[in-house]
């Protein structure tokens, strides 16, 4: 069963009608299908474990805790602010960046501008707990802006802060089972800095009232929109905590700017907790299992551990990434994918080469992928989801695609389709499309010719009722994925 916008949405009280005169996704969007953002910022300094080191370095009998009570001492004497003076990125270098990601083939590219932890990425006025003020002393999110901006790709800014006031949902409960305060990100321990009088880190470990807590959600975003400009936000889970008033706040702000600067920007949340024609749907490590007729996005990283940057971090191969970005693109949905780069802001060569792998394959086969739209069908052969939706390796675990797994996509004209093999078939060898036989098409499709991407010679070709077979050459391209282009009559 596919799922819909719907079946993900909140319901809404409040009249959203004058935002949605637009477009959830914008042409460029469509167009662009591969985006870059990275998890970078207090957090990195640990390495270890994942991202979500403040919360677990506060729950006892968590490895998160022991670890941090071994190498830095208890958190009353050593708290997660104090990573702060070391997280100083003294190799960061925004340029270098932003070269890498269109490097890797990325039309739009960003940081985690702020997240659970409380610590804002940009030059903030209305948080003291800011990359500018403290750590880099650099304003690291406007750096990024011009130099990706600076290199023809869209600017993004993703938000995960509406985790970070602390809600205390099991009163009377004992501390410290980490299933308790599950939407709030620190815990409440008396002695502890999370439960601090001192007005500065009552910021940043969320220890303020809730209205003082929304006013300051609204204040971060709207520093960063007008400061900024990103052509899309991006919000992780827990909008539900966020009053709808709020949320239609934000979105009037936004939108509104972004008619003055000429802009189509772009909203995306994972749990539709705005009006579809506003907010766009995001699938965090997973994607659909068929073909939509709306689009969508997906958040995953490059690892298999955390978003964060840690000692033994496993990081992907560039064929596995690169396959499941072809997957998203054919079922109309598009990829947005997380690096870890470490404390000091160097990005690990493991994860360069990935990149550089994938773009790369892209500088040859990009017409498949970019400015494409999906086919009748999105594919065909024996690798498939179980399921659609967020995290789908748990279901399905990581597949496997092998040259037997063919993805489609089409020229917005409808003039040519790309037949992407996942994988490399054997030379010489007849590759079989039944998706081209009249039970898909109804004989409305007809080939008029075939060529082989990164291949000079004829490819040999014919199309029954039963489908289209096409004939490899001798020596075959490339073995992550070999594209078919196929121009219809």
């Amino acid at each position: 069963m596919v799922e819909t916008y719907a079946q993900h949405a909140a319901p809404l009280a409040l009249d959203w009608g004058p935002l949605k005169n637009r477009r959830p996704a914008p042409d460029w969007f469509r167009d662009a299908k591969f985006g870059i953002y990275f998890h970078w910022g207090l957090y990195s300094v640990p390495a270890f474990g994942n991202e979500w080191y403040p919360r677990w370095m506060h729950f006892k009998g968590q490895r998160i805790h022991q670890h941090h009570v071994e190498t830095y001492g208890d958190p009353s004497v050593f708290g997660y602010h104090d990573f702060a003076p070391m997280f100083e990125a003294k190799q960061f270098d925004a340029d270098d960046w932003a070269d890498l990601f269109r490097r890797a083939g990325a039309r739009f590219a960003g940081p985690a501008a702020e997240h659970h932890d409380g610590f804002s990425m940009w030059a903030s006025q209305v948080n003291p707990w800011n990359a500018r003020d403290m750590g880099p002393k650099r304003d690291i999110t406007g750096e990024l802006a011009v130099a990706i901006r600076k290199r023809g790709m869209r600017f993004i800014t993703t938000f995960h802060h509406a985790r970070n006031l602390q809600r205390h949902d099991t009163p009377g409960k004992p501390y410290p089972h980490p299933g308790h305060y599950r939407d709030s990100h620190y815990p409440p321990v008396q002695g502890w800095p999370t439960t601090s009088s001192d007005p500065k880190l009552r910021l940043l470990y969320g220890n303020i009232p809730e209205d003082e807590f929304l006013v300051k959600w609204q204040e971060k975003l709207r520093e960063v929109i007008d400061n900024y400009e990103p052509d899309m936000i991006w919000f992780d889970g827990w909008l539900h905590r966020i009053p709808e008033q709020q949320r239609l706040d934000f979105a009037t702000t936004y939108l509104t700017r972004a008619r003055d600067w000429g802009k189509e920007v772009m909203v995306v949340s994972k749990n539709a907790e705005f009006p579809s024609e506003i907010g766009l749907l995001d699938l965090e490590k997973g994607r659909m299992n068929e073909l939509t007729d709306y689009e969508w996005l997906t958040d995953d990283t490059i690892s298999r551990g955390s978003w964060c940057y840690t000692q033994d971090l496993e990081i992907k191969p560039a064929r596995e990434v690169l396959h499941v970005l072809i997957d998203i693109v054919s079922k109309n949905g598009q990829l947005l994918l997380n690096l870890s780069p470490m404390a000091d802001g160097t990005i690990p060569d493991n994860q360069r080469q990935v990149l550089l792998g994938i773009g790369d394959w892209l500088a040859k086969h990009g017409p498949a992928v970019y400015d494409t739209r999906p086919w009748l069908v999105y594919g065909e052969g024996p690798t498939r989801l179980e399921k659609g939706g967020s995290f789908t390796h748990k279901h399905s675990g990581y597949l496997q695609y092998t040259p037997d797994d063919i993805r489609f996509t089409r020229s917005p004209d409808g003039s040519t389709v790309y037949a992407i093999v996942l994988g490399r078939p054997g030379a010489n060898q007849a590759v079989r499309i039944t998706s081209f036989g009249n039970a898909v098409t109804n004989g409305t499709v007809r080939v008029r010719d075939v060529t082989l991407f990164s291949h000079d010679g004829k490819i040999e070709w014919s199309q029954t009722e039963d489908g289209l077979t096409l004939t490899t050459p001798p020596s075959v391209p490339d073995e992550m994925a070999v594209v078919f282009k196929i121009n219809l009559r």
